[in-house]
């Protein structure tokens, strides 16, 4: 019967040491272009475009003066009726929520619901914290004003993105969360939820939103 415990010995005669090591080994240095494939800010809003409709997130780019008139007309398209929001000083300064209020949405704030709440609403409308060009994903940043369930449960997830606010690969992301010294939980999106957990089928849909969709302003 093999001997569990001599597993580390095996490993160490087949990479044909004698002895185990007094010190850790040191790993080489790596230059940054093999392991960066976004070496420039140029150009981050389309590569975001670009990645974010390969996962299947569809994106509409506009100017923020017809974002109020291509959001209303976007959801009415989905057949929603309740949005669901976080606080949020941008979306009021881009007229969004007043936007969809007039529009006859009915439109309640984070501060407003619960999580069971959310299972009651058609949509949510959020602002982003961070878009990563390289895989085209959303960040999203937890506070008290902006829940998590905002983009994890309702069944369409509509997100506004800034150009300001795309960065070139997760290698910045976390930088970027690191400096900054929030330790609140961050969610990455990229793409509807999806699992192949039966037999190997993908469903879309069964954890989160089967639908998220990116107003790009330019």
């Amino acid at each position: 019967m093999n001997d569990p415990s001599n597993v580390l010995g095996k490993v160490r005669r087949s990479l044909g040491r004698t002895a185990p090591l007094t010190r850790a080994p040191v790993p080489p240095s790596l230059s940054e272009p093999l392991i960066r494939l976004v070496l420039s800010d140029i150009g981050l809003p389309q590569l975001f475009e670009k990645k974010a409709l390969e996962n299947k997130i569809g994106v509409t780019p506009l100017r923020v003066d017809d974002l109020a008139a291509e959001l209303v007309a976007f959801l009415h398209s989905k057949h929603v009726k309740t949005v669901a929001v976080p606080k949020s000083a941008f979306l009021d300064r881009i007229g969004a929520v007043d936007a969809l209020r007039a529009a006859g949405f009915v439109v309640s704030t984070w501060d407003e619901m619960t999580v069971d709440d959310m299972y009651d609403v058609d949509a949510s409308v959020t602002d982003v914290w961070k878009a990563v060009a390289e895989t085209g994903s959303l960040v999203v940043r937890a506070s008290p004003e902006h829940g998590r369930c905002l983009s994890l449960i309702p069944p369409l997830h509509v997100a506004i993105v800034e150009p300001k606010n795309c960065v070139a690969d997760l290698i910045d992301l976390f930088e970027t969360a690191t400096a900054s010294g929030d330790a609140s939980a961050f969610t990455i999106i990229t793409g509807p939820s999806k699992t192949s957990d039966i037999e190997m089928n993908l469903v879309i849909g069964v954890h989160g939103p089967e639908k998220v969709h990116v107003f790009l302003l330019a």
